[in-house]
């Protein structure tokens, strides 16, 4: 069963007498010394401390996971490359999905492994945005250790692709207070990489300023700070690991986007990314992908009785704009936000459209709220909660449904625990609904069966990182 144990570790000394003989803990690594007890015993229990366990052995877990996916061969990664030769269109009609894993993050990382194993898929992303990592309350230590756990459960060995999606700019905050909102998404960034991203989106798009009378003064302020945002992720990456950066022009739910909104912005921000590499003496890698609108909305349109309202794509503004991204920049191309709720049949044209990437979140949540096997009186609790601390978020003529739908999603942090803590078999029945839908949407996308890409151009990159104190 695709559920995991629910022990932690009460101390460090626990964690070491568990860990004798089955992981030899060195300077900066691990050595397996039994890879069938780690795999299948050990991994639960750190998973499980790396979440629920004090500090200390919150870190020593968090590391030791770190570094035995590396030794397992489930080794981090960035996607650039791979992105860089979709611009040189090296390949075409592949579109890598990008899952938001807003709860049971291990167990449904597992699911989604087992999903690209059933389907011959390598080209995956795990994210969470910068809002998520809020509501559900994972910061990206808990989060990458989530799902490298997952991938050494499963027996993955092949690049992790762990993203920091929506990495964004507040209008509000920042309209009060520049540097600081910035500020903020920098020290993010930092955490996110140091924690075992490879892989950052910043979102700088909530600063344009319609305004202006030119599409290039509108898009200034996102251009200048994407490119201040690229700087500190190449600051902060790990050396030989060019971490894969993506840009964004168009805010969800928003206008669409057009070629001329990408070419204002690719121009200003080349500009400032040149100006700050000269400045350093060294070149800074660009970002390798550029988010645009394209008529959905994050979550989708709920409707007064909690139906989702049919979203119209409009591939053409996809296509062309992963077209331009490559030929004009050699970049990967388009990526598409708020898909998840539309019907399977319309995920086809994502890859015919060549659109790099799309990302998928919202349409996963309502399968766990919405199963039969999701417990009631969990669901009454949670919507009980929502009514008192949320009431503020309710609009005037939103139904019960409405209200419910847009909001529960910020529940997922207060009630962790009990969805971790739900029975094995809930958990597992839950998550047996879930496998046909990645597995569909794998084939949807063209990365089934297409394995030889990552192959081609995602080799991995050693990391060494020095035993936390805890463990020295």
């Amino acid at each position: 069963m695709n559920t995991s144990t629910s022990v932690h570790y009460s101390d460090l000394a626990e964690l070491r007498r568990d860990l004798h003989d089955v992981v030899r803990i060195e300077s900066s690594g691990v050595e397996i010394l039994d890879a069938d007890r780690f795999r299948n015993h050990t991994i639960d229990r750190l998973v499980y401390s790396s979440v629920f366990s004090e500090e200390d052995v919150q870190i020593a877990s968090r590391w030791v996971v770190r570094m035995a996916a590396e030794a397992l061969g489930a080794y981090s990664a960035s996607i650039h490359n791979l992105y860089m030769a979709a611009g040189r269109n090296e390949y075409a009609n592949v579109t890598t999905p990008a899952i938001n894993l807003r709860t049971m993050t291990y167990d449904l990382a597992r699911t989604v492994f087992q999903a690209a194993t059933n389907t011959a898929t390598r080209q995956v992303i795990f994210e969470l945005a910068r809002s998520e990592t809020g509501y559900t309350d994972q910061r990206p230590g808990e989060y990458a250790t989530s799902i490298l756990s997952a991938a050494i459960r499963e027996g993955w060995r092949g690049p992790v692709f762990i993203q920091g999606d929506h990495y964004q700019a507040n209008a509000k905050r920042y309209a009060a207070n520049p540097e600081k909102e910035i500020g903020a998404v920098r020290d993010l960034i930092r955490e996110a990489i140091t924690a075992g991203y490879g892989n950052i989106d910043i979102d700088s798009s909530t600063l344009v300023d319609l305004s202006h009378p030119t599409l290039k003064e509108q898009q200034h302020l996102n251009s200048v700070h994407t490119a201040e945002l690229t700087q500190t992720v190449r600051e902060a990456e790990y050396p030989g690991l060019t971490v894969s950066v993506g840009g964004e022009i168009g805010e969800v739910g928003k206008e669409n986007s057009t070629v001329e909104d990408l070419v204002a912005f690719m121009d200003g921000y080349l500009e400032e990314l040149e100006r700050r590499s000269s400045a350093l003496g060294r070149e800074l890698p660009g970002i390798s992908k550029i988010s645009v609108q394209t008529g959905t909305s994050h979550g989708g349109v709920v409707l007064p009785d909690g139906t989702i309202k049919e979203v119209s794509v409009d591939f053409d503004t996809l296509r062309n704009i992963s077209a331009a991204a490559k030929s004009r920049y050699g970049i990967g191309g388009a990526v598409q936000h708020g898909a998840s709720t539309l019907p399977d049949e319309a995920f086809h044209h994502f890859a015919e459209a060549n659109a790099v990437e799309v990302h998928l979140a919202t349409a996963f949540q309502n399968m766990i709220y919405d199963s039969e096997h999701f417990p009631a009186s969990l669901r009454d609790d949670i919507y009980a909660y929502l009514e008192k601390e949320d009431a503020d978020q309710r609009k005037p003529e939103q139904t019960d449904e409405q209200f419910y739908y847009t909001t529960r999603k910020t529940a997922f942090g207060p009630f962790k625990s009990q969805i971790w803590h739900l029975p094995a078999e809930t958990k597992g029945a839950i998550l047996d609904e879930l496998r046909p839908t990645f597995e569909r949407i794998f084939q949807e996308l063209n990365v089934a069966g297409q394995g030889h890409l990552v192959d081609t151009y995602i080799t991995p990159v050693p990391i060494e990182i020095d035993a936390p104190a805890v463990l020295q």
